[in-house]
């Protein structure tokens, strides 16, 4: 029995390593490469927002995969259709079809975010869930290889390229092929008639009559905005101040969200999920203070410091939030509710933060003869104190007392 819990838990950490992997590699570097093929304004933060629309989808394919696939099945047909698409999306340089094609890659993939989330905690307590989450982060980190082989073994230029996106659609199919080996994650096949609501992969609505989980929604559909300035410009900003390995200095992040997401459980245990989550919201207001700090008294130590921050931001708030949702939602919308919250984040918290943050930079940028010269420093400074607002928020409102040290043991 030990040796097939060891099995289990190694297929799902295999599981959300590649399908971080996947999607880091292109993803990272993005920004950076609609700006060097001339896409900008508008048309960036639209394509920039494709994954956050792309999470609208994640309710109703936790839906299909709650009454009538298999969990692994359905993750697999969305890995192989993301790797045709991302084929594609390589070969086009026209911003309308490229927006076009990487819509329909997040469509058919961001889902799988909060799919593969209730695959592991089907077959782990959910409480050991970042342990196995923290593969997903060594996947997102190993991605920035690939920039330093191109670059130091082949003298190829990867990042502000479409090499990447040729390299998320290999490790797709690799994906699609090793989800046949995931353990059997059934549908519950409900007898009920399916309403409106279930396609629309809705139900999970229900539980905003309770105060502090609409408050929790709310909150982190408001900390997504400041959040989105980092995720998806953060390639834009490294490359304006110089950086050359885009992909690798910012998967400096999720190389120190490895290590705080092996701390999520002690800290959930030891603490409970308000403190947890309300030390991510804390570290996010570090990091737009050391962006501003370092871009104003030019530091770029502080850069670092911003970046290495990222995991305690990530795990403490956003994994603590989907042990939350495992802890309060019953077990017949799981897969939905997971799908839920990232349609609430990274779904339409993005996507508003994305065309936000998209204004912002145009009202700090001026154009000097045929260049555009950004004010970052003002950027940093706006977006930190939009983030002091969430964390005021937060600590008022949100009173749930959910998993303590006692549920826990």
């Amino acid at each position: 029995m030990k040796s097939k819990t060891i099995l289990t838990f190694l297929r799902l950490s295999l599981m959300l390593f590649l399908q971080f992997m996947m999607f880091a590699v292109w993803w990272v570097p993005l920004a950076a490469y609609l700006t060097n093929i001339g896409v900008e304004g508008a048309q960036k933060a639209l394509i920039l927002s494709s994954m956050a629309i792309g999470c609208l989808a994640s309710p109703l394919v936790g839906t299909i995969a709650d009454r009538f696939l298999s969990s692994e099945r359905v993750l697999m047909i969305t890995n192989v259709l993301t790797a045709v698409l991302l084929f594609f999306a390589a070969r086009q340089t026209d911003p309308t079809w490229l927006f076009f094609i990487l819509l329909l890659a997040m469509i058919v993939y961001m889902p799988s975010w909060g799919l593969t989330s209730a695959i592991a905690m089907a077959h782990a307590p959910s409480e050991q869930f970042p342990r196995i989450r923290v593969f997903g982060s060594i996947g997102w980190v190993v991605s920035g290889i690939f920039s330093v082989l191109a670059i130091k073994v082949f003298g190829v230029k990867f990042d502000g390229t479409n090499i990447p996106l040729y390299c998320g659609a290999g490790i797709a199919l690799v994906a699609a092929v090793l989800n046949f080996t995931l353990p059997s994650t059934p549908s519950n096949k409900s007898k009920e008639p399916l309403s409106v609501i279930d396609v629309l992969g809705l139900r999970s609505l229900s539980m905003l009559k309770e105060k502090d989980f609409a408050v929790f929604i709310g909150i982190s559909f408001l900390a997504m905005i400041p959040f989105a300035l980092y995720w998806s410009y953060l390639s834009q900003f490294l490359q304006d101040v110089g950086f050359k390995y885009i992909t690798v200095t910012m998967n400096w992040g999720q190389f120190a969200e490895m290590f705080f997401l092996i701390l999520v459980p002690i800290m959930l245990k030891r603490f409970g999920v308000r403190t947890t989550m309300i030390l991510g919201l804390v570290a996010l207001l570090v990091r737009y203070i050391a962006f501003y700090a370092g871009d104003m008294n030019g530091i770029p130590g502080l850069y670092f410091v911003a970046i290495l921050v990222h995991g305690i931001i990530y795990g403490f708030f956003f994994v603590g939030g989907q042990v939350y949702i495992h802890k309060k939602v019953p077990e017949e919308l799981n897969a939905q509710a997971q799908g839920f919250i990232f349609l609430v984040t990274f779904g339409l918290g993005l996507l508003v933060g994305n065309f936000i943050n998209g204004e912002l930079i145009q009202a700090f940028s001026t154009t000097v003869g045929d260049k555009t010269i950004v004010d970052w420093t003002g950027i940093w400074g706006v977006t930190s104190i939009c983030t002091v607002f969430v964390l005021i928020l937060f600590v008022l409102f949100f009173k749930d007392k959910v998993l303590t040290v006692k549920e826990t043991n």
